[in-house]
């Protein structure tokens, strides 16, 4: 695949539950070395919009690339690029830190001595090389944050997908999760897409999408939005773009 393939491409992505539409026609891309914000009420269609990208559901309408390859197509080239932290905690908490994420290589067809290897360098990048014989239940929520980003990243993928990632932590757990992702990007040159339904979790130099009732009703740097739309802040540029109707 073409090196300058976004790391994400949606095109025409639509997906219906009966008769709901849960996504209608959506279209973005995202660029390697980006964080982009996928800014949305509960029920927008940001979770569906998630599972459609992972390969969960099979979109019923439209295509997904990841760095060029079709998910529908060549879901295990496309799936090798992906690295995925759900909303819900994934750990098994009866495990090591250092087991949850040696499971996790050994998914990936990574041998125990690489996994290792991976494993230790992934804690170190986490700031919790200290805790790789803890038991994961023994970790605060934060903690778990960062070790189911360390695991997503563990096998290379070069964009990585949070969905609602700060939900049930404290207001420094957030900061220091956002603040290790946004490093992760700046430093490594990962593409993000981070789903939210928060406003206060967006900086103006971010890319945003703005889902509403499964349509994207906007999209481009928090900035140029506000602008667009003659409003002081993201949160007022958000609700201009929702309120009335179908937004």
């Amino acid at each position: 695949m073409s090196a300058e393939a976004p790391a994400l491409a949606l095109k025409n992505l639509s997906h219906s539950y009966g008769v709901r539409k849960a996504l209608d026609d959506v279209s973005f891309n995202i660029e390697s070395g980006s964080f982009t914000a996928l800014l949305g009420l509960n029920g927008a269609g940001k979770s569906t919009l998630f599972s459609l990208v992972t390969g969960l559901y099979a979109a019923r309408g439209g295509s997904v690339e990841i760095f060029g390859y079709d998910i529908a197509r060549q879901p295990g080239e496309a799936l090798r690029r992906l690295g995925v932290v759900f909303q819900a905690r994934t750990l098994d908490l009866e495990l090591s830190v250092m087991q949850n994420l040696a499971y996790h290589a050994a998914l990936h067809g990574i041998g125990p001595v690489e996994g290792k290897r991976l494993a230790e360098a992934a804690l170190a990048r986490a700031g919790l090389a200290e805790r790789g014989k803890d038991k994961a239940r023994a970790l605060s929520g934060g903690q778990m944050r960062r070790i189911e980003i360390a695991r997503a990243l563990l096998h290379g993928p070069r964009l990585l997908l949070l969905d609602e990632p700060t939900v049930g932590l404290d207001i420094k757990a957030r900061a220091d999760i956002l603040a290790h992702v946004r490093d992760l990007v700046k430093r490594e040159g990962l593409a993000v897409l981070w789903t939210t339904h928060l406003i206060d979790e967006i900086e103006p130099q971010d890319d945003v999408v703005v889902l509403h009732k499964g349509r994207a009703l906007a999209k481009g740097s928090a900035a140029d939005i506000v602008a667009a739309q003659g409003a002081a802040g993201v949160g007022e540029a958000f609700e201009r773009l929702t309120s009335g109707g179908e937004g």
